[in-house]
């Protein structure tokens, strides 16, 4: 099979090496990835202005841009062969409920899949070391064909791993949980009278309701979220068309 492997992580990092060390003993694979830390891009593209590729090995390029960008190059024609499919990570860190939104390693499996290719997003469910890459790794290698019978043109495959030694039947299809952060907000002033502020935060626990991502993973299983391309209301839009027309009326 002819795999692309990207994430936001960076070309360096730990999680991508371990995909292609084990994914290219059976398949033909090709790294185009970031050529330094995306995180938390989303799905930014570049619109304006050129993006640099650097090759950095026999299968392997280095992007200026964004884990979308990547795989929009890809496609485009900039590695030599068309993509089966498109593997996003190993993310460092999880993605889990909202944390798909802000995610460049979900971003890539999107953009995959918009362009009708199976696109399938793997993070590791740890925050520091020891980093378990190995078993996301064997997880997906192994595992590879069901993910892209999984796959189909309305959905992206997100998949959050145990950092632990897993049981690969241990798998639960699962949907986002309702995962928030604490926003914290430093202030620095230089002195030029410019102020520059830096925004972090910590996790507040997600939703441990049974089926959703979070549930699964810290019960130790490996949680598989399709996620809808179409951004649509599942919701019952009666009382939003009531509220408009009411207002309307007003």
């Amino acid at each position: 099979m002819r795999i692309l492997l990207t994430n936001d992580d960076g070309i360096e990092s730990e999680g991508i090496r371990a995909l292609r060390d084990v994914l290219d003993q059976d398949h033909d694979v090709w790294v185009f990835a970031p050529d330094g830390e995306r995180s938390a891009m989303s799905h930014y593209i570049t619109v304006k202005g050129p993006v640099r590729c650097s090759r950095v090995g026999p299968s392997a390029t280095a992007c200026s841009g964004s884990p979308a960008d990547c795989v929009i190059l890809a496609h485009l024609g900039a590695v030599p062969f068309s993509p089966e499919i498109v593997i996003s990570g190993i993310n460092r860190g999880p993605n889990l409920g909202s944390d798909i939104i802000y995610s460049g390693t979900a971003a890539a499996a999107r953009q995959a899949a918009l362009q009708g290719t199976p696109g399938i997003a793997v993070s590791l469910n740890a925050h520091e070391d020891p980093f378990h890459f190995e078993n996301a790794a064997a997880f997906v290698s192994e595992h590879l064909a069901m993910l892209v019978r999984l796959w189909n043109e309305h959905h992206f495959i997100n998949i959050n791993i145990p950092n632990s030694p897993i049981r690969h039947d241990e798998v639960e299809i699962t949907t986002p949980c309702n995962r928030r952060y604490t926003d914290r907000l430093s202030r620095f002033n230089a002195p030029n009278g410019d102020e520059y502020f830096f925004v972090d935060g910590e996790p507040l626990a997600g939703d441990l309701l049974p089926g959703t991502d979070w549930h699964a993973v810290h019960s130790g299983v490996v949680s598989i979220s399709p996620i809808f391309l179409n951004p649509v209301n599942h919701e019952d839009d009666e009382p939003y068309r009531s509220a408009l027309f009411s207002r309307a009326g007003a």
